[in-house]
């Protein structure tokens, strides 16, 4: 998940790759530092430009000498590396964004011929409150910070269940996507989108009470006496887990089927939504 500001605890890295899409060798300069060969641009969803970072004006407006490589790759190849967006950008307020990078194949200073990318969409996140560092997922036990692995979908979708079992909310919300799963509700997800970043925090936390208190979304935390995973299918971004699930009452039992819908993000799979059938009763 991506966060306002908070450059080195929380980069935003992307992936660039320069690709020779030609039948010639195509040559360019790399500066050794990269400010000086790309830029990126960021956008609001309303279309209003965000600024540079105070470190990028200085360092090109300085009159230091730019050291770069000279870089051919063939017809076919192509040249990557990794940079991180918050080293160009200021992100202050969590919204969507839409990011696209230009690239300077005589260097930045030079202001000549450049490419522009396709554009990619950035989802950044209201900051966790610091009053609710109380509230973070710890281990019982060792009360060690929970940390989300990267674990297959169904095993994400298996151990939420079992944390619901054993009522540790921690663990439960751990794999789970609370802002998607709230915005389930329409309404709610007006009202969201329209809200400040101090408002999301609070409209967030009272969906997660709302949840631990049972008020609200009674199929998603009710507690199964067993359950067993029958499918899981699943692309490098996104899929679904079909769950038999049976819950028991004085005398019957209620089965169910729940379709868990995961997505991944940096390398971690989350639960953002679901559906429920009712199958019989036993």
């Amino acid at each position: 998940m991506y966060y306002p500001s908070g450059t080195k605890d929380n980069p935003v890295k992307v992936n660039v790759s320069i690709v020779n899409n030609g039948t010639e060798t195509l040559r360019f300069k790399l500066a050794d530092e990269r400010m000086f060969s790309l830029d990126f641009n960021a956008n609001t969803i309303k279309n209003t430009k965000l600024s540079q970072t105070n470190d990028l004006i200085t360092r090109r407006s300085s009159k230091n000498d730019v050291y770069y490589r000279d870089i051919a790759i063939e017809a076919g190849e192509s040249y990557s590396f990794i940079e991180d967006v918050k080293k160009y950008i200021d992100f202050e307020e969590p919204s969507i964004y839409y990011l696209q990078l230009d690239f300077y194949p005589e260097l930045y200073k030079s202001k000549g011929v450049k490419l522009t990318s396709n554009r990619l969409s950035l989802d950044v996140r209201p900051a966790p409150a610091a009053s609710a560092s109380t509230l973070l997922p710890v281990q019982n036990e060792t009360a060690t910070l929970l940390k989300p692995e990267a674990i297959s979908p169904d095993q994400v979708v298996k151990q939420t269940i079992i944390a619901r079992q054993k009522s540790l909310w921690d663990q439960y919300f751990l794999y789970i996507d609370l802002e998607q799963m709230m915005k389930r509700n329409g309404e709610t997800e007006r009202r969201y989108n329209a809200a400040s970043a101090d408002e999301r925090r609070r409209m967030l936390d009272s969906y997660k009470m709302d949840l631990m208190q049972n008020r609200i979304d009674h199929d998603v935390i009710a507690v199964p006496e067993s359950f067993q995973i029958q499918t899981t299918t699943y692309s490098p971004t996104s899929g679904s887990v079909t769950v038999e699930e049976k819950f028991k009452y004085p005398n019957y039992k209620e089965v169910k089927k729940y379709v868990y819908k995961v997505r991944q993000r940096d390398g971690i799979w989350q639960i953002y939504d679901y559906t429920v059938t009712n199958l019989r009763t036993e």
